[in-house]
């Protein structure tokens, strides 16, 4: 999806990492919530409470979901999910431009 409608945007920017990992809240009109964001490169952890659905619009990264032992390797586009309550550990190695959307079940 390249467009959200009817949407409301929190204009205050989330950041992370001393700026290198920064993104704007979306919320959609049933109640979800989206963050649209870049990471510069380098190598960061993450927690999540909600499962999250990480969709790459473009970049370079590695991706350790909990559990695995193996790194994901994505070029350009793709898309990972990470499980409630857990963390996983990211390696950019381009600027990357993601969308992550949580999902409360």
């Amino acid at each position: 999806m390249s467009q959200f409608d009817n949407v409301s945007v929190v204009t205050k920017a989330n950041v992370y990492f001393d700026g290198k990992v920064t993104s704007r809240t979306v919320l959609f009109a049933d109640g979800t919530k989206k963050t649209l964001g870049i990471m510069m490169p380098g190598q960061y952890e993450f927690g999540t409470d909600a499962k999250e659905i990480m969709e790459i619009q473009a970049g370079e990264l590695k991706v350790l979901l909990p559990g695995e032992t193996e790194w994901k390797q994505i070029s350009g586009t793709g898309e990972f999910t990470v499980p409630a309550n857990s963390k996983f550990k990211l390696d950019v190695t381009a600027v990357t431009d993601y969308i992550c959307s949580y999902i409360n079940e």
